[in-house]
């Protein structure tokens, strides 16, 4: 008899802060200083760390963003040549967010600030090799980025950790808003893990080039696209998690290679390992909502990835008759998955995933890709707040087919498929917006169960602040759960009635 179980609950973060300083940049920048966590700090404008100049962030620091659009927005940027240290930790995230968020309630909203927008000297394909940031108007040179003809692709543009930004994408002109966590051709020396973005109008985030590596990243509930590089990213990527709006948002991965030209080099051909991706729901009316686009000469490679719970197509990957597309690249092996599972679309078969593009089917037909159409059986998803986003796997297909990582400094040892390991606790847990206000799991997420004859047998750990626990019960592991019971132990026992069923354990305040 097999049972998926999950143990859910309503965290809460206290949020206390001393005095209100607003910050007005007129060309003179921050300067080097310190933002410190008794303060909350309100971006007027656009506000730049100048070249030179060093912004540290304590852990817990709160930067709120003024409403507007166009000039009147408001973002964070750190200029090229200078240097920020946003370094948050588990406990004591730095959050980004909008001013009318007083952290009493979850806010489904947009497009209410800008956003963070990091800048250096790398590397980008574009013929010019240098350009102007996306979201920020070009009459700003502190807005240019890119190494020019002597790029740095190991440049240091600063240590950014545990931080989460809400409520951004604010727009500055006609189709043109402003990403969640922008990067404009930042080297590899920099530091970027940790790095939530939620319900941002625009992309969450967004590479221009560059070769910075980033793990541990959530895009959740992001208005068109949770991932997306352009202009010859080469950076590498672990541990990225996305999940999208049921009624919003366009692809999981939006991957670019160049555009002024499209067959500049280097070509964009980053490696991500270990990725779970869900999307806007099977049944969701949302027909833009697809896993990726691939398109402009763009490669990758994907290793160890969950794609699931997507209305559209799984993968369109570019093919222009010029043979200037990621098809070239496909079948030049710049573009591979492996070791993939996908599950979830209107039809589990290569031809749905694919749109039937008989030049994708290799990625299936080849044995030794191991790109499987199986049930990852994620313990639950939900997009509410409900403790029910549990996105750990528990097929076995999970911990059997997945691609050995080899650490490097850079990427982990991760003996799984997707971006959580299956027996351990989410790393998600206590830092984001998405634990904060309980769509995820809190505390001790893990239950035991036990059988004796037609009786199952539910036991769990206490966590903390809880004084009770509900029970819910379901058919099917993405079914309608119902409610059993509330009891105020760490166990519960009931009848074993059908060949199957899946339990949810929700902790109650």
């Amino acid at each position: 008899m097999k049972k998926l179980i999950m143990l859910a609950g309503i965290a809460a973060m206290s949020m206390l802060s001393g005095a209100d300083i607003y910050v007005t940049d007129t060309g003179t920048g921050t300067g080097t200083t310190t933002w410190t966590s008794n303060n909350v700090y309100h971006l007027q404008n656009f506000v730049f760390v100048n070249p030179g100049d060093t912004l540290t962030i304590e852990p817990g620091t709160i930067i709120k963003g003024k409403y507007g659009t166009g000039v009147d927005a408001s973002a964070l940027i750190v200029s090229r040549g200078a240097y920020g240290i946003f370094e948050g930790t588990p406990t004591q995230p730095i959050i980004f967010t909008a001013e009318i968020d007083d952290f009493s309630a979850p806010l489904a909203t947009r497009a209410l600030w800008g956003g963070v927008i990091i800048l250096g000297s790398g590397e980008l394909n574009s013929t010019a090799k240098e350009a102007f940031i996306e979201g920020i108007p070009e009459t700003e040179p502190r807005g240019e980025y890119g190494g020019g003809l002597t790029p740095n692709n190991t440049e240091d543009s600063g240590i950014y950790r545990y931080i989460s930004i809400r409520h951004g994408g604010t727009e500055i002109g006609a189709a043109n808003e402003i990403n969640g966590f922008t990067m404009g051709a930042i080297g590899s020396g920099t530091t970027v893990d940790h790095i939530e973005v939620v319900y941002n109008k625009d992309d969450g985030f967004e590479w221009f080039g560059g070769t910075v590596n980033c793990s541990n990243l959530v895009a959740a509930f992001c208005g068109d696209d949770c991932f997306d590089y352009d202009v010859g990213f080469r950076g590498k990527g672990q541990f990225w998690f996305a999940v999208q709006d049921a009624t919003i948002g366009d692809q999981s991965g939006e991957h670019d290679g160049g555009t002024t030209p499209e067959d500049g080099l280097p070509f964009a051909i980053p490696s991500i390992y270990n990725v779970t991706y869900i999307g806007s729901g099977t049944a969701s009316a949302n027909t833009a909502n697809r896993t990726f686009n691939i398109r402009d000469n763009a490669g990758g490679h994907y290793k160890n990835g969950i794609f699931t719970d997507f209305p559209r197509t799984g993968i369109a990957v570019e093919d222009l008759a010029s043979g200037e597309d990621s098809r070239a690249r496909l079948e030049a092996g710049q573009l591979t998955f492996t070791n993939n599972m996908w599950y979830g679309y209107q039809f589990n078969t290569k031809e749905n995933i694919t749109n039937s593009k008989t030049y994708i089917y290799p990625l299936f037909d080849v044995t030794g890709n191991k790109n499987l159409i199986s049930n990852p059986q994620l313990t639950s998803v939900s997009r509410t707040t409900d403790g029910g986003l549990d996105p750990r796997p528990q097929s076995a297909v999970a911990t059997t087919e997945y691609f050995s990582v080899t650490p490097d400094g850079f990427f982990q040892t991760a003996n799984y498929i997707g971006a959580f390991d299956p027996n351990a606790a989410l790393w998600t847990d206590g830092w984001t917006y998405l634990s904060q206000f309980g769509y995820t799991p809190m505390g001790a997420p893990y239950v035991t169960i036990s059988e004796s004859g037609s009786t199952v047998t539910l036991s769990w750990n206490a966590v903390s602040g809880s004084t009770s626990y509900d029970v819910y019960s379901a058919d099917e592991p993405y079914g309608s759960y119902t409610l059993l019971t509330n009891v105020t132990g760490t166990s519960y026992a009931t009848s074993a009635t059908n060949a199957k069923k899946f339990y949810y354990v929700k902790a109650k305040n």
